[in-house]
């Protein structure tokens, strides 16, 4: 088993885990000092492409990014997103999956579902490629709006049922992502392996956020972001400086000319 990944099942019922995505080395780079886990997330699709749904990814798209990030990562678990229609199939799977780890030398990929994909995992798991898995919310195959999960009975029985499925198929952990408050903290107690929540509360073992959302590049109004720090105001002071200083002649000087 991967070192790191060791180093993150540890963590279970002992440290909170830190999981944050990036997309760049310089990025990644900063992420790397406090995080655990390094996501190089499908969310790319909306964040840097302005893309209204995260199935416009594609497979090119997530490795060239994943390249980036993998410069900038020395300590951290790096995983990364299995983009939309890369999974149908078995063998579809693997060859993917395989051409995700060999560009960019991820740690392990990240597939959304559960009972619908346990063939998948299985597979890639017999074929030695580490997974994160994804329930609750899945923007790869959600319709209409967007509502968190764990709202009735039945819904609550297949996603805990799916938890528990994904973890006697080999997974490391699992991401939950708008799974209401008390199936969260039901799940990752039953759970050996650790949860990592976004919008599914502070029961879970870890929690991840996209790092624009957090310091306020990417505008959001979603329910589970907070922004942690104004980056849009530093970055607008920056570049009303070098405007300034441009139009007034003073950039660049001798020291900034060869």
């Amino acid at each position: 088993m991967n070192v790191k990944i060791k180093k993150i099942l540890k963590k279970k019922n002992k440290a909170k885990i830190i999981c944050l995505t990036s997309y760049s080395k310089n990025i990644s780079e900063i992420l790397d000092k406090y995080t655990d886990i390094i996501l190089v997330g499908d969310s790319l699709g909306s964040v840097l492409y302005s893309f209204n749904t995260t199935k416009k990814v594609n497979l090119n798209m997530i490795i060239e990014h994943s390249k980036s990030v993998r410069q900038g990562v020395k300590k951290s678990l790096m995983v990364v997103d299995m983009p939309f229609n890369t999974y149908r199939n078995r063998r579809e799977a693997l060859k993917n999956a395989k051409k995700i780890i060999k560009y960019s030398k991820a740690d392990a990929v990240k597939l959304e579902g559960g009972k619908k994909i346990i063939d998948i995992v299985k597979y890639l798991r017999k074929n030695k490629i580490n997974v994160m898995g994804h329930l609750g919310i899945l923007p790869q195959s959600h319709k209409g709006k967007f509502r968190y999960k764990g709202k009735t009975s039945i819904e609550r029985k297949n996603i805990l049922a799916d938890a528990i499925l994904l973890q006697k198929n080999g997974v490391f952990s699992i991401v939950l992502e708008c799974i209401e408050t008390t199936l969260a903290k039901e799940i990752t107690k039953k759970l050996k392996i650790p949860t990592i929540g976004i919008g599914s509360s502070v029961n879970c073992d870890g929690q991840v956020l996209v790092t624009d959302d957090l310091i306020g590049l990417n505008l959001t109004s979603i329910k589970f972001v907070k922004n942690f720090y104004d980056i849009r105001k530093h970055i607008t002071i920056a570049v009303k400086k070098f405007k300034d200083e441009v139009k007034k002649q003073k950039y660049p000087t001798a020291k900034f000319s060869y």
